[in-house]
C-alpha cells in the first residue's frame, strides 16, 4: 500500500505566487511624480524713494511761496486750534462760541439764520442750540410774525459765559494782530473782507 506525499502549502497555492500586476502579469510602470512648475523669479522691487518730512508752518510751500487758498487754510485752522485749547477750560466748544457771538450781535435769529451768518450747517447748528439751551445759555420765543419760527436770545447766563469766552477771544486777536501797523491791519481785514464777498457772488 502507498503513502500519499502530502502536498506543501505552496503547492496548494499554486507553483509561485501572483505578480501585483494582475492577471495579464506585467507589472505597471511606477508613475512619475509630477514636477511642480517652477514660477518665473520676480524682479526685485525697486526700493521706495525716500520721503521727507513735510517743512514746518511758514517754510516752503506752507510759507510765502505756497498758494494763498491753502495758505488761509493753514491760517484758519491754527487759529481755530488755538482757540478750542483756550475755551475747553470753560467747556465751550468753538462752534459754541460762534454762536454765542452771533446771537449777542443780532438777537432773535433762527436757527437757519444762525447758520448762515455763523457760516455752520444746519445740522451742526441744530445740535449746539440744543447743547446751549439745555445748559440754560440760550432761551427761544415766537417769532411776532411767523409762529412757526423760533427766534433765540442769549440769557443772562449765557451772556456770563460768552464774557469769559471773549477774554480768550481778544487775547487771541492781539495775538493776531502783533507786527501789523494801522495801514496794514486795515488793508488785511479789506483783503478778507473782498475774498469772502467776490466769492460769495459766484
Amino acid at each position: 500500500m502507498t503513502r500519499k506525499i502530502g502536498i506543501s502549502a505552496k503547492a496548494k497555492s499554486g507553483s509561485a505566487p501572483k505578480s501585483r500586476a494582475g492577471k495579464t502579469g506585467k507589472r505597471r510602470k511606477p508613475v512619475p511624480a509630477k514636477k511642480s512648475a517652477r514660477r518665473p523669479k520676480r524682479p526685485a522691487a525697486p526700493p521706495l524713494p525716500v520721503v521727507g518730512h513735510p517743512p514746518p508752518p511758514g517754510q516752503g510751500k506752507r510759507g510765502e511761496r505756497g498758494y494763498l487758498a491753502y495758505l488761509l487754510r493753514q491760517a484758519q485752522a491754527a487759529t481755530r486750534l488755538a482757540m478750542e485749547r483756550k475755551l475747553a477750560s470753560l467747556g465751550v466748544t468753538a462752534p459754541q462760541f460762534v454762536g454765542l457771538t452771533m446771537l449777542k450781535a443780532y438777537p432773535g435769529l433762527s436757527g437757519a439764520d444762525l447758520a448762515r451768518v455763523a457760516l455752520l450747517t444746519p445740522q451742526t447748528v441744530g445740535v449746539i442750540i440744543a447743547n446751549l439751551e439745555r445748559d440754560g445759555a440760550i432761551r427761544k420765543t415766537p417769532h411776532p410774525t411767523h409762529g412757526r419760527v423760533l427766534q433765540w436770545t442769549l440769557t443772562r447766563s449765557g451772556t456770563t459765559l460768552l464774557e469769559k469766552c471773549r477774554r480768550h477771544a481778544h487775547a487771541l486777536e492781539r495775538r493776531l494782530a502783533a507786527g501789523l501797523g494801522a495801514k496794514a491791519d486795515v488793508a488785511v481785514r479789506r483783503w478778507l473782507s473782498k475774498i469772502a464777498t467776490d466769492l460769495q457772488q459766484d
